[in-house]
Parts: structure tokens; sequence; C-alpha cells
């Protein structure tokens, strides 16, 4: 870990609350994870919330404080368990420092956690409420891309069943996600579909390819059409929506392919003589296509439509990449990405009476401007 003491002192600028307990390895890739970035982000302060004796370690960092939790979500555990039994979590706690109170006020301005996503998404929903206009949060993350870029996809695993009126919300989320931590005006969206053509999917896609045609004919969504998996790789659009079950395949199967190529051609390269020398000429290439293909680099997926950041971490990460998470999360709340997707949700809703926007959910917007501010 770096040595604190050494390091100069700065206000805190954006405070992040972090489930130490999370994932498969808790504290031992958390703290280093934690300490790494606060080394990185002189402008940044954490909360870290897990068992006291399990954060001992950490006392006495500067810009970040501890705060106890008696229990831990485990990765097996139910969603009953987690809501109903465990109200003394590390994860529940974390994510209560993101609430906001009747004064506008909140500990931090976003929360990340390894642990179990069900849970995650539950204790979400429960403690945060989602945004008017919002049925259902969705993860949303990067994969590479051809363009040397990277497309974000969601839903990635929080809803496995969507309507048409859902993968809407998920458009408008996830294009204030690109605009706000990508700076992109107008992001490119795509659907994600067996062709190009219009009349093929199911109905819901069908349905959902109108709804999306709509809003963009009214100028709140840049919609590109139907694209396919392939699509998300070349980086035909900035944006890939799809429900969660979909989603979670594509990028299961893209981290599976990215681990197996990359074992393949260690076992080339070290299948003989010749191609071990060979790889030694090579390595400098090799290493940084290891690194463009690497999983840990894209770690951290938002849970949007909360009123409140929230990011999931992979259960399995590393400390680097549990420290990639913590820097999405601290990119996403620089950059207003709560206040960003209030004002899509509001101006595409309105607009879109299919979307199951409501008068009255839409005069609560002045209340949930001040919870969100």
């Amino acid at each position: 870990m770096p040595d604190f003491a050494e390091l100069p002192q700065y206000r805190s600028d954006i405070c992040i609350a972090v489930d130490c307990m999370g994932g498969d390895h808790g504290p031992a890739v958390t703290l280093p994870a934690c300490a790494a970035f606060l080394a990185h982000h002189p402008h940044a302060s954490l909360i870290l919330v897990g068992k006291a004796e399990a954060l001992v370690a950490a006392q006495g960092w500067p810009r970040a404080r501890i705060v106890a939790a008696t229990e831990v979500i485990e990765m097996d555990d139910t969603v009953e368990s987690a809501l109903r039994r465990k109200k003394d979590s590390s994860m529940r706690v974390a994510i209560t420092q993101v609430k906001v109170d009747a004064n506008g006020h909140s500990e931090a301005q976003a929360c990340v956690s390894a642990g179990n996503t069900g849970a995650l998404m539950a204790l979400s929903r429960y403690v945060l409420k989602t945004l008017d206009g919002i049925d259902r949060p969705a993860l949303a993350s990067v994969m590479p891309n051809q363009r040397d870029g990277f497309t974000t996809v969601l839903d990635l695993g929080a809803n496995v069943d969507c309507t048409a009126e859902h993968l809407l919300q998920f458009a408008v989320m996830g294009s204030a996600l690109v605009a706000a931590v990508e700076d992109k005006t107008d992001p490119t969206v795509g659907l994600l579909n067996i062709g190009e053509e219009a009349i093929k999917g199911s109905e819901s896609i069908k349905k959902a390819g109108e709804l999306l045609r709509q809003a963009a004919a009214g100028g709140h969504l840049n919609f590109f059409g139907n694209v396919e998996g392939n699509d998300i790789f070349k980086g035909t659009t900035d944006l890939i929506v799809c429900d969660g079950f979909v989603g979670n395949v594509a990028l299961k199967t893209a981290e599976g392919l990215a681990s197996m190529l990359v074992n393949f051609m260690r076992q080339e390269f070290t299948r003989s003589w010749w191609s071990k020398a060979v790889a030694v000429v090579a390595a400098p290439v090799l290493n940084r296509l290891a690194q463009r293909m690497d999983p840990r680099r894209l770690s951290g997926a938002a849970l949007l439509g909360l009123r409140g950041l929230v990011f999931k971490s992979h259960g399995s990460a590393d400390a680097f990449a549990f420290e990639q998470a913590l820097k999405r999360a601290y990119d996403a709340a620089r950059h207003g990405l709560l206040e960003q997707v209030h004002d899509r949700i509001l101006e595409t809703l309105r607009s879109m009476p299919t979307a199951n926007a409501t008068e009255s959910t839409l005069k609560s917007s002045a209340t949930q401007r001040v919870l969100i501010a």
C-alpha cells in the first residue's frame, strides 16, 4: 500500500461509500484497492464500511473514515435474507450513505460493492428508490470496440424479463451515462436484435423499436436502429440496449472469449524453444494486447435509475479491478451523472405518452430535484 504519510492533503470533493466486505475476497482486495484509489485521487474521500475488526488496517488513513457494520451478505445469500434478516450488513450500510436526507444532504455521492448482485439491486431499490419515470434500475458497463473506444451496454443482468417501455427507459438512462462520462452530447443508441430489419425480433423488441424511433423523432434520443451482437465490438453505436438475460450472456461470453484467446497465445508461445524465442521479441506487442483485452480495466457497472449512484464490481475482482470500479463511480459523481439521468428522463417521458409517464409523476419533478441536488 502507498505510504499516506508522504502524500499531500487536499480538500475532498467527492466521497464514495465502499462495501469493504463484499465479493469473493472482501478486505483482502477492497482495502488495497481503496488505498491505491486514494493515492491516485487526491480530491476524493472514502467511507469504508465493514466489520470493525476487518478494517483495522485502514484506521488513521487520511481522507477515509470507517463506518462499522456487524453483518455481511454472502454471495449465495437470498434477496429475502439481504432485505429482512441482515439489516446491518456492510452492503446496506454503504448504500445508506448515499441516501439523501430531507435537507438534500448525503454522506457520500456514490457507493461501490463487489457483493451479491441480486442483493445489491434489491437493497438499492429499497433504500434509495427509483427515479420518477423509471420502473427498474439497469446495470450498465462498457466493452472494448475496434475503434479504440468502448461501447456501453445495458442491461447486463439486473432484469431478466423486460417490456418495451423498460428498454426505452434503459436507452434514456444509458444515453445520459455516455453523455456524462464520455462527454458525448448526442450518443448513438442501438437496439440489440437478431437482425437489422425493423420487422425482426420478438414482439417486445419490435415495440421497443417503435418507442425508440418515436423518441428519436422528438429529438430526445439519437436512435441508430437495430444492431446485432458483433456491432458491440465494431463500435457501430455508442450505446446498445437489451434485456438483462441477453446482456449478461453477451458479457460473460465476451469475457470468456478474451480469456481463452490470451490462454491460446500463451500456449502457442511456450510450445517450443523457437516459439519462446519469438515470444521474447514479441513481448511488448503481446503485453499491450493483453492489456487491451483485460476485462479488469472495465470493472464497475453502474446501477442506473436510482436516486443515488451505485456501482457493482465483479465478485471475483482483484485489487486492480476494484480500483477501476472506484474510478468509474468517482467519474460518474464528478460529472453529475445522477442529475443528467434525471433531466433526460423527464424530457423524454414528457413526450412519450406510451411510456407510462403520468402527469402526477412528472409534476413531482420539483421534489425530485431537491432529492438529488
